[in-house]
């Protein structure tokens, strides 16, 4: 059993008897992590406390309403960050209401979704909730019926003295536990009691997502509030010359036309200030209709820039100088410009033993190139945001992932301090790493200050899908040595991208031979990047399954059997100590995936493709089910297994491993974005291939493996390894070998 560790200072804890009625609010600062020693798990609470936005609420009927953290868009973390705090103060789930958190960076901490990092980090912290405010209820009982605290239980939101026959709701108690002494140290459940993780629970927003109930960002409505839309470049490399708005003005409902710039000179920015076009033209208006009709009657004249420097300070506090070249790119330089590359030395990242004499002395040496094209997040909500500024006052409403890091940006922007500006998190309607990039929150509020009201700004699917922020493009060599006896004795591993390397040189196969070299490049770009579901795994992941089982095809070897015995190797003898993954649980994924799918059984009737990979730290591997319809290529079945530690609620986990599959097939048969002369070839779904209903896996089983290692990456960790077991299975249905993304492109049938 963890012990965890309390008493830290008064203002690092909220306890107040201050609820109507009767109650008890308890409220964290969340800045602190939580680190474990080896026999009993030690968590130093913040060294502040604050007195408002409490995060539990207990009423007097025993009713509780937990606040939920962070930003939802998808994941299901409103439901099952509140399932930590449910499980250790002992809830009956049924009486749980839950809230949506406003932004707080003091109380809350990191309110961040995205890099699959939610319930991992917070873990434990919500677990404490609960636990500290279950102790201070056994103890509010034990004071009332004069017994020892020892003697009572919690179960379903009640106190229980066996020995007395007494029982009391949380309700009946709150008010006197706001009045206790804060535990020193608290006691966290073992595994094997939990009564609510590891138990299915629907979305708490189901039903009224379904029902048009749940206000996501483009939904903000207040009195008065005025529609903005923008005009950016036509072309990444150009910025504004000139603007006539002299027609648009004139337009019904239109009360201004403004030009904004996103950053004031000088101002440091952050890794998550990307921004395509920071200086832009807005159209304001009484609707969307009539923003939308001035906003063809702009007059715009762009100009191509200058290439220049920029230095960021990165996620973790580094700071980097990006190079940011003039000129219009187009995709077919792009391919010229990679091929050139790759047949150029690379920054060597990883060398394990003499790779070159390998080489040089092998036998067969199968060298295979593998590229992937520019894409979009295309999310089903649009960017927007909304903001009201008065004097130095803010009100920001978003569907935004990472609220803290565009709060500094917001006020600099402004020229009005952080702390008068408030946010409200609206759900999102998809973010997969777009909405971490939060340039439209600096937008809406600049607008707001200018025009003098409340400001909701609307991008269109056009905006919205060339305005930058894409998964970068990228390519990979392989180059695999075998010996005279068809056996692989080294992999040499080139791979770049624009404007990024997707290389993890310590990942597998990286351990599992005594010859392995890694290299890297990057060409720069003026075509911004981001993060994108699993970044650069998302590439790596699929060309290195394809090459593994290319590899394996050449020596005659089981694809799941070659890639075992690999990690066997990795895992009874390691070559270097870097290695970032676990053998053995990397292969318990291949083995649940081998067994669950029946491997072997039937496969002469059925084109197989396998697939596994690590990151986000968990483990996934996939066994995908192909036929061919009408020169068309049908995903019958997906088998997956996936180990992420405890899975805290089933039903959530299931659903975001089927739509990382469904995501995943999608764009290795179809997505891709490209450019000509700077501009974005695709702007709407008219020509940007999305999967279809009828294209999505006919049958997907989740499986998990059973462990008690606390919970890893769930939301990005299955959505690599698809893209290899998508090329893998095409392979096997057709005889051809695949290694350009997309593989169908806007090709409707293979040939």
């Amino acid at each position: 059993m963890s012990v965890l560790k309390t008493s830290v200072g008064r203002r690092s804890f909220l306890k107040s008897s201050a609820l109507s009625g009767g109650g008890m609010m308890l409220g964290f600062s969340w800045m602190a992590s939580c680190q474990s020693e080896p026999e009993v798990a030690v968590m130093a609470m913040p060294e502040e406390w604050f007195e408002i936005n409490s995060y539990l609420k207990i009423g007097d009927n025993g009713v509780v309403s937990i606040m939920a953290p962070n930003p939802e868009f998808g994941q299901n973390v409103r439901t099952s960050m509140p399932m930590l705090i449910a499980e250790e103060l002992d809830l009956d789930w049924t009486k749980v209401i839950v809230e949506q958190a406003p932004y707080h960076a003091d109380q809350y901490g990191f309110q961040f979704t995205g890099g699959s990092r939610g319930i991992m980090s917070r873990w434990e912290p919500l677990r404490m909730v609960g636990a500290t405010a279950r102790q201070m209820l056994r103890e509010a009982a034990a004071t009332a019926w004069d017994v020892p605290v020892e003697e009572i239980t919690t179960e379903a939101g009640v106190l229980h003295h066996q020995a007395s026959k007494r029982s009391a709701g949380y309700g009946e108690m709150a008010s006197a536990a706001a009045g206790i002494e804060l535990p020193t140290e608290v006691k966290l459940k073992e595994t094997k009691d939990f009564k609510i993780i590891g138990t299915s629970h629907k979305n708490i927003d189901g039903k009224d997502i379904v029902t048009g109930q749940v206000k996501f960002g483009v939904d903000h409505q207040v009195e008065g509030m005025l529609i903005a839309m923008i005009e950016h470049p036509p072309a990444f490399g150009m910025t504004l010359k000139s603007v006539d708005d002299s027609a648009a003005k004139a337009m019904p409902g239109i009360k201004d036309v403004v030009v904004i710039k996103s950053y004031k000179d000088g101002f440091d920015k952050g890794g998550f200030d990307t921004n395509a076009f920071p200086e832009i033209v807005a159209i304001v208006g009484e609707s969307t209709w009539q923003v939308m009709q001035a906003k063809k009657q702009l007059k715009v004249e762009w100009q191509p820039f200058d290439g220049y420097e920029e230095t960021v300070t990165g996620f973790r506090g580094d700071k980097q100088t990006k190079k940011i070249p003039g000129g219009l790119e187009s995709t077919a330089s792009h391919k010229a410009q990679m091929e050139a590359m790759a047949a150029k030395p690379g920054k060597i990242i990883r060398k394990d033993g003499d790779p070159d004499r390998m080489f040089a002395s092998a036998t067969t040496i199968i060298e295979r190139s593998y590229s992937a094209p520019f894409l979009a997040h295309n999310c089903m909500e649009p960017l927007n945001a909304f903001a009201h500024v008065q004097g130095d006052k803010v009100e920001i409403g978003a569907p935004i992932q990472i609220p803290a890091l565009i709060m500094p940006t917001i006020a600099s922007s402004l020229g009005i301090p952080a702390e008068n500006i408030s946010m409200e998190l609206s759900r999102m309607g998809g973010g997969f790493g777009r909405k971490a990039y939060a340039h439209y929150v600096v937008e809406a509020a600049l607008i707001s200050q200018q025009v003098k009201a409340p400001v909701k700004l609307m991008y269109s699917r056009e905006d919205d899908m060339t305005n930058g922020i894409y998964r970068p493009t990228y390519q990979a060599t392989y180059r695999a040595a075998l010996d005279e006896n068809n056996r692989l004795t080294a992999i040499h591993v080139k791979a770049g991208g624009i404007p990024e390397s997707p290389l993890f040189a310590n990942r597998f196969p990286a351990g599992a031979l005594d010859h392995y070299l890694a290299e890297e490049w990057s060409i720069d770009s003026n075509i911004t990047i981001g993060a994108f579901r699993a970044p650069r795994s998302n590439f790596m992941a699929g060309a290195e399954q394809a090459f593994l089982d290319e590899v394996a095809e050449s020596t005659g070897q089981d694809p799941i059997q070659f890639r075992l015995d690999l990690l066997k190797r990795a895992e009874q003898d390691p070559v270097g100590e870097r290695n970032d993954y676990e053998p053995a649980r990397y292969a318990g994924v291949l083995e649940l995936a081998r067994e669950k799918s029946a491997w072997g059984q039937n496969d002469d009737q059925l084109h197989r493709g396998v697939a596994a990979y690590f990151c986000h730290n968990t483990y996934a591997a996939h066994i995908l089910d192909m036929t061919i319809e009408d020169g068309k290529p049908v995903v019958q079945k997906v088998c997956c297994a996936i180990d992420c530690g405890i899975v805290v609620n089933p039903d959530a986990a299931v659903n975001m491993a089927e739509g990382a599959i469904t995501d995943g097939v999608g764009n290795a048969l179809y997505g891709e974005l490209p450019f000509k002369d700077g501009r974005p070839e695709k702007t709407n779904y008219d020509t940007y291939r999305m999967i279809r209903m009828s294209e999505a896996p006919k049958e997907i089983n989740v499986h998990f493996v059973n462990n008690d290692i606390k919970p890893t990456g769930m939301g990005e960790p299955p959505f690599p390894p698809i893209f290899g077991a998508v090329a893998n299975a095409m392979y096997k249905a057709t005889g051809k070998r695949h290694y350009e993304q997309p593989f169908l492109g806007d090709k409707e049938v293979l040939g």
